[in-house]
């Protein structure tokens, strides 16, 4: 068998084969320039995306609390429409009526066996100028609650507002005894602080002082209300 040889090679091959090298380690450092921005890039990208929304969510909570903070101050300031009604249990008096949250119980008292008509205006000024959150416009009874949040209001509420700011408009001096009163929610007896019943919408509250004989609202003509 004929032995092979390898031929030495020659100066041009050798040239060549040394540039093939170069070239291909300039192909490598490239790439791997690339990939190196690649990753610098990817992580420049993820910081300003994080920032970007610890940013969005740190203004969209300012202008939150600023919107709050307007709608309150509004609230507030509502109260100074007329100095002589002044806020009751954080209950103000608003130059026009609050309908966000606007629902109606019923009230029925009754003294020594003789019905009591709950007056008219109680929780409105005298001039107009204001209407608190709680307030009735006729003598049916008809309670009023009309306030700018969705809020848990009762019964001693009204009372504190019709005795404070609006005692001239005859305010019984049974109610401010807690004895001597039979009282009823929804034709239930009631047996707790009757300044705690709460004014769910359509409530049929009845109250009875020295009145053993009366007889507690089950249904009330509600009409539009």
């Amino acid at each position: 068998m004929a032995k092979q040889t390898t031929q030495p090679q020659t100066k041009r091959q050798r040239q060549h084969g040394r540039r093939e090298e170069q070239r291909r380690n300039r192909e490598r450092q490239q790439r791997e320039q690339r990939n190196r921005w690649y990753i610098i890039g990817g992580t420049i990208l993820v910081a300003v995306l994080i920032i970007a929304g610890i940013v969005y969510g740190v203004t969209r909570n300012n202008q939150n609390q600023a919107s709050n903070n307007s709608s309150t101050s509004s609230t507030n300031n509502a109260s100074t429409t007329n100095p002589a009604y002044a806020a009751v249990n954080g209950i103000t008096c608003d130059a026009q009526e609050q309908l966000n949250y606007h629902i109606h119980a019923h009230l029925s008292v009754y003294i020594d066996g003789q019905p009591v008509a709950i007056p008219q205006n109680i929780g409105i000024a005298s001039d107009g100028s204001c209407i608190y959150w709680l307030h009735t416009h006729d003598t049916t009874g008809l309670l009023h609650i009309e306030s700018p949040t969705t809020k848990t209001y009762t019964l001693g509420d009204f009372f504190t507002v019709w005795q404070q700011r609006f005692s001239s408009l005859g305010y019984p001096a049974q109610l401010k005894q807690n004895t001597g009163w039979k009282i009823y929610v929804d034709g239930k007896e009631y047996t707790g602080d009757f300044h705690d019943i709460k004014l769910g919408a359509h409530s049929l509250i009845t109250m009875g002082y020295n009145s053993p004989n009366m007889q507690p609202d089950t249904t009330y003509n509600w009409g539009d209300n």
